[in-house]
This record gives structure tokens, sequence and C-alpha cells, in this order.
């Protein structure tokens, strides 16, 4: 695997990003103008799956690094639930929010493999490190 120098260069973040704009995009709509509430909880819920791994990055730590990725992972399945809350208001129709909640499916998966990376890196570490505190 590549040697990745910043965040930017992340997959999951660049997925994060496209579905920030997507998600920013569909809140700007008329339908969504008297629910600030639900537009101010998907604009967190996506910033958070392309700012987490942004700072976990950053934290230069494997371990911070697996702990920021589950919190956005997390975002990514509550910006899912909460575009079934559109769904069932009727702010969005059915194919829409099938692209959609696919987009935040393949974004969490992606995320569910790069934290499988990350938590392999990490027990290589520690193995590691015992074998060096043993000698």
């Amino acid at each position: 695997m590549a040697t990745i120098e910043r965040f930017e260069d992340l997959e999951v973040w660049q997925l994060a990003r496209k579905l920030n704009k997507e998600i920013y995009d569909l809140t700007c709509r008329d339908v969504f103008k008297r629910d600030f509430k639900l537009v101010d909880q998907m604009r967190g819920s996506v910033g958070s799956t392309m700012d987490n791994p942004a700072e976990g990055f950053e934290r230069n730590n494997n371990r911070e690094f697996y702990y920021f990725m589950r919190v956005a992972k997390g975002s990514a399945g509550e910006l899912r639930s909460q575009l079934y809350g559109c769904l069932d208001r009727g702010f969005i129709q059915e194919p829409e929010f099938l692209e959609l909640k696919q987009k935040c499916e393949q974004l969490s998966g992606k995320q569910r493999n790069f934290m499988d990376y990350l938590k392999r890196v990490n027990e290589e570490e520690a193995k590691r490190k015992r074998g060096k505190d043993a000698k």
C-alpha cells in the first residue's frame, strides 16, 4: 500500500467530500427550508464523515486515527437514517433516496475496510513493541 502523506489522499475522505456536497445541495432545496433541525443534523452528520478522518490522520497516531474513523462511520449510519426521515416526510423521492443511501453504504463499507487496515497495523505495531521489550 502506498504511503499516504495527506488526508486529502484518503479514499474515505474523498468519498465523504463528494457526499458532503450532495447533501449540502439537497438541504438547500425549498422543501427543507422549514426543517432547520433536520438540515442541521444532516449537515453535521455528513460533515463528520469528512472531518473526522482528517482530524484522525493529522494526529499521527493510528490508535487515535482508528477512533476518529469509528466516529466517521457512525456518522455515515446516522446520515443514512436521516435519509429515511427525508423519504418519509416526502422531502425526497424513492429513486433519490436509494441513490444517496447506496452512497452512504459505499462510504460506510470503505470506512470499515480502512478501519480493518488500521486495526491490523495497530496490532502489528503492538507485536513489534512487545518483541523489542522482551529483548
